[in-house]
C-alpha cells in the first residue's frame, strides 16, 4: 500500500535490523505508551503473529528515504457476524508531528474497509497520547469510552480511550 508519504509492506525476516535500531532509538519516545524491548525473540514472535488469518501487520516506509518509521497492524480480526479489528501502531522517534501515521492509518482503513471488508476497527489510546488521538480523529474515528487499568505497558496497569470507526463513517468521509 503506497500513499504520498509513506508506504506499507508486511514484516520480512531481512527487516530485523533496521527495526531493532529503531526501537533502541526510540525508548524513550516510546516508554510509557509501548513496548521499548525489542529483540529476536520480539521480531520472531512478530512474524508468527503477521503470519496468523486474524492479524494484518505492516511495516512503514519512508517514501523519502526508505527507511522504516514504525508499525501499524490489525489484531483480533473477528468475521461472522462481528466483522471487527483493533488498529495499533507505533511511530519511532525523530518521525512525529508531520502526517506519517495519520496516513498510514487512511492506508490501513482502506485496506480493512475495502479488502477486508470489516465492519468496524477499534482503536484504545491513553489520554494523555494527544498525537494519537488527534490522528484518529483526522481519520474519522469517534471516542467511544474509557476502559480503566486496560493495558499493562511499562509494568503498569494504563487507562485507555476507546475509539472506533464504521465502515459506513468511512463512505461518508468521501
Amino acid at each position: 500500500m503506497r500513499g504520498t508519504k509513506v508506504y506499507l509492506r508486511h514484516p520480512q525476516a531481512s527487516d530485523f535490523a533496521e527495526l531493532s535500531e529503531l526501537y533502541a532509538t526510540s525508548r524513550g519516545h516510546l516508554r510509557g505508551f509501548a513496548a521499548t524491548e525489542f529483540g529476536e525473540p520480539e521480531f520472531e514472535q512478530l512474524l508468527v503473529s503477521a503470519a496468523q488469518d486474524t492479524n494484518e501487520y505492516f511495516l512503514i516506509w519512508q517514501i523519502d528515504s526508505d527507511k522504516i518509521m514504525g508499525t501499524i497492524n490489525l489484531s483480533q480480526i473477528f468475521r461472522k457476524a462481528f466483522q471487527n479489528a483493533y488498529l495499533g501502531y507505533m511511530l519511532g522517534a525523530g518521525f512525529t508531528g508531520r502526517g506519517y501515521m495519520t496516513e498510514s492509518v487512511a492506508l490501513v482503513l482502506r485496506f480493512a474497509f475495502e479488502e477486508l471488508k470489516l465492519h468496524r476497527v477499534e482503536a484504545n489510546v491513553q489520554p494523555s497520547n494527544l498525537p494519537s488521538i488527534h490522528v484518529l480523529q483526522r481519520n474519522g474515528f469517534s471516542k467511544e469510552g474509557f476502559s480503566r487499568r486496560y493495558i499493562k505497558i511499562g509494568g503498569r496497569w494504563r487507562d485507555h480511550e476507546r475509539w472506533a470507526i464504521l465502515s459506513e463513517d468511512r463512505k461518508h468521509r468521501r
